[in-house]
This record gives structure tokens, C-alpha cells and sequence, in this order.
């Protein structure tokens, strides 16, 4: 008797597995979306609008006010790094299962602050969190996705956070606050349902279109000292650092600006709203076209000039030409860091494989111009209330010169090369 081996069509399954990768990568991108927009980006901007409230509860100063605002990025610095090392060495998902629910949870105990230093102090914690979430998510897609698709998920990745600015902007302080009974409501509420997000997560598929398990990865001494040797990730994150400093300080500034000028509410929150929706309807269109014409470097510096712009025009305009000034700065913000994600992951010796601890490292360095330009900015303000957005357009201005240093990538890797391996040696 002789025993027959069924025939198999290999080529069946794995059309099917590809396809079905290829639609299983969607998800994750609106997970991701969803993600920084639930755990971040809401919970970020409530804080801004909501300063007023929480100024008044809490008995802050205006210079005070700019540390809470501000200092919630300094722990960055280190954790935005090291996060981003993570990522890369255990994998993004697990990352995310912990950030989401602890972020959300963190989040939420802002709430509960009684006195300017638990309010601080819980700030700083947040600020731990949110930068790896962020970072994460971009790894994840960047993982799921192709190149020749990376700069328009990069750029739905911004376009979310610019809807949850937008929203966090527009409902926090005029339609949750008082349907909730206060600010405190409000933050907890925000916590509570971006710690639910680390159940999707929990349950999402850990293996990228390679089918290599992302824990295959070399150590996070290695990673790190393979990143840190790239020339251009210093200037990169220098860019940010002034480019980003520049953005944070007037969005924690300006409605406190305005409402202390005479403007009523929810006109001084709608700058904010106005800024947001600008930023959510170019981010798509320049994110891809930046990315399909291979000119990133430009679309960023034009980006930084109009930030520089914007700022400038704030330090001594009023009436409507505020709402100029804040559409023409808005109109660039989330396109600038779809771009500039883009531009880290498209570097010659970074790519996917290296983009958690590339993106951690400039965000940490940028985590230092976020965390002292609101506190620094505001205190200006006792000279005169539009000195702030002076310093802040000299700082965006700083970012720009720094990124005259920086090459243009030239190839950009394909994600589902070349990716990490616990046994190889990384190239310098």
C-alpha cells in the first residue's frame, strides 16, 4: 500500500495571507489614529482651553499656568528615547497594550489634582507616557506599511491628532465642562476612555507583512548607539525642537492671551478650533505630495517660515488678524510632523527597523524646547502681553537654520526589508 501526500497550493495561501495583511494594515492605522487621538491628543488640548478653570480652581498664576503647561513635555526627554529603544526591542504592541492604559489612567488622576504641585506632578507622569504612545503607533505603521504608502499613513496618523486637538479645542472648555460640572469631570472622562484602547490593542496581530515576530530585535545598547551615530538625526531634532517650542507655547498661550484682552470664551477657544481645522484639511494633501515628489526637506522649511510668520504677526496683531495669524501657522502644524516622521523613517541607516528610537531621540531633544518656551514665553508677558509669541517666533526660527544641515534622503527603504534580527550586527 502506498500512502499519497495531498497537493497543496502554496501559492493559495499565501495570495490569501497577503491579502489578508494587506487589509489587516488598515486597521491598525485607524487603531493608531484612534489611539492618539483618545489617549493624547484630546486629553493634551483639553488642558489648554480648560486653563482658565483651572487657573481660577487651583489659584495658578499665569507663569505657573505655563509650567503646567509646559513641563509635561520634559520628562520626554528620557522617556521619548528610551520608549522609542523599546519599541523597537520587545515590539510596539506590547508597548501600546501598557501606554494606552496607563496614559489613560494618568490621565484621568489630572482630575483629581487638589494644589499646584499634584497637578505637576501628575502632569510630569502623563508626560512620560504620551510622547511613547505617540512614537509607538508610528513605528506600528510604519511596520504594516510599504514606502510608497508611508508618507500618506504618516500623514492620517497627523490628520488624527489634528481632530483630536480640534475636538479637545473646541468641546473641552465650552460644552463638556459645563455639561459635566468642571474641569475635573471633564479630564477624567478623557483618561478614562483612552484607557480603553489597550484592549484593541491587547488583541491585535504582533507580526508585520515580513512575517518576522517583532521581538526579533538586537539589544536597545546597540540600537541606541547605531541611532545616536547618525549625522543628520542631531539637526533633525533641533529643528523640532525650535519648530515644536514655538507651536507649544502659543497653543498654551493664546487662549488665556485672548480671554485676558477681552475676547469672549469661546471666541478665544475658537483660535484654537480655527488653528486645528486648518491643520486637519492641508495635513493629507501636502503629507502625500511631499511624499510623492521626494521633497520633504522643502515642504519642511516653507512649513517652518509660516510658523515663523504666524508667530510674528501674533506678537502685535488684534481683532481679526488674530484669526490670520493662527490660520497661517495652523495650516502647517500636523503637515510639518507627518513630514518630518516621514523624513526620520526615509534616512538611509534608519528606516522601519530603527524608527522608534530615531523618532524617541527627536522628540527628546525637542522635548526641551516644549518644556521651558510656554513658562519661559509667559513670563515675558509682564513686559507686554504679545512679548511671548516674539520669543517663540525667534526659537521656530533657530529650528529652521538647524535644518540647513540636514540632507534630503535620497532612496527611501522599503518597511519590509531589512527588518531587525536578533542575531545580526548592526552596519554603522
Amino acid at each position: 500500500m502506498t500512502s499519497s501526500t495531498p497537493i497543496v497550493n502554496t501559492n493559495y495561501y499565501l495570495n490569501s495571507t497577503t491579502e489578508h495583511n494587506n487589509r489587516y494594515k488598515w486597521y491598525i492605522l485607524a487603531l493608531s489614529i484612534l489611539t492618539n487621538m483618545f489617549v493624547v491628543a484630546m486629553p493634551t488640548m483639553g488642558m489648554s482651553v480648560l486653563s482658565k478653570e483651572i487657573s481660577i480652581s487651583l489659584n495658578l498664576s499665569i507663569t505657573q499656568i505655563g509650567v503646567v503647561w509646559g513641563i509635561g513635555t520634559l520628562p520626554g526627554i528620557l522617556s521619548a528615547l528610551f520608549g522609542g529603544a523599546l519599541g523597537d526591542k520587545v515590539g510596539p504592541k506590547k508597548i501600546l497594550v501598557l501606554t494606552s492604559l496607563l496614559g489613560g489612567l494618568i490621565g484621568a488622576s489630572r482630575g483629581l489634582a487638589d494644589s499646584y504641585t499634584m497637578m505637576v506632578i501628575i502632569v510630569l507622569l502623563f508626560g512620560i507616557i504620551a510622547p511613547v504612545v505617540t512614537m509607538n503607533t508610528i513605528k506600528m505603521v510604519g511596520q504594516w506599511f510599504p514606502s510608497q504608502q508611508l508618507g500618506l499613513a504618516n500623514g492620517m496618523i497627523s490628520m488624527g491628532m489634528a481632530l483630536g486637538f480640534f475636538l479637545g479645542s473646541l468641546l473641552s472648555a465650552t460644552t463638556l465642562s459645563p455639561l459635566l460640572g468642571g474641569w475635573q469631570n471633564v479630564l477624567i472622562l478623557y483618561g478614562l476612555s483612552g484607557a480603553m484602547f489597550s484592549i484593541p490593542w491587547f488583541f491585535s496581530k504582533a507580526i508585520s507583512q515580513s512575517g518576522h515576530s517583532e521581538i526579533e530585535n538586537p539589544s536597545m545598547r546597540l540600537v541606541i548607539s547605531h541611532v545616536i551615530k547618525q549625522k543628520d538625526i542631531w539637526p533633525l531634532g533641533l529643528t523640532l525642537l525650535g519648530i515644536g517650542g514655538c507651536i507649544q507655547g502659543i497653543l498654551g498661550y493664546t487662549p488665556l492671551y485672548l480671554r485676558n484682552l477681552g475676547w469672549e470664551p469661546i471666541a478665544a477657544d475658537g483660535t484654537l478650533s480655527a488653528f486645528h481645522t486648518i491643520s486637519l484639511i492641508f495635513v493629507l494633501p501636502v503629507a502625500f505630495w511631499s511624499s510623492k515628489l521626494g521633497i520633504q526637506k522643502k515642504f519642511l522649511f516653507i512649513s517652518g517660515l509660516l510658523v515663523v510668520t504666524g508667530a510674528g504677526l501674533l506678537s502685535f496683531v488684534q481683532g481679526p488678524w488674530v484669526w490670520v495669524a493662527m490660520l497661517l501657522t495652523g495650516s502647517v502644524r500636523d503637515a510639518f510632523m507627518a513630514i518630518y516622521m516621514t523624513f526620520v523613517i526615509s534616512l538611509k541607516k534608519i528606516g522601519p527597523k530603527y524608527a522608534g528610537t530615531a523618532i524617541g531621540l527627536s522628540m527628546a531633544i525637542s522635548g526641551i524646547g516644549n518644556a521651558f518656551a510656554p513658562p519661559l514665553g509667559n513670563s515675558l508677558a509682564v513686559l507686554r502681553p504679545g512679548a511671548p509669541y516674539l520669543l517663540w517666533s525667534v526659537l521656530a526660527v533657530f529650528g529652521l537654520c538647524c535644518l540647513l544641515f540636514v540632507k534630503q534622503p535620497v532612496n527611501v527603504p522599503d518597511p519590509i526589508q531589512n527588518l531587525p534580527s536578533s542575531n545580526n550586527q548592526i552596519a554603522n
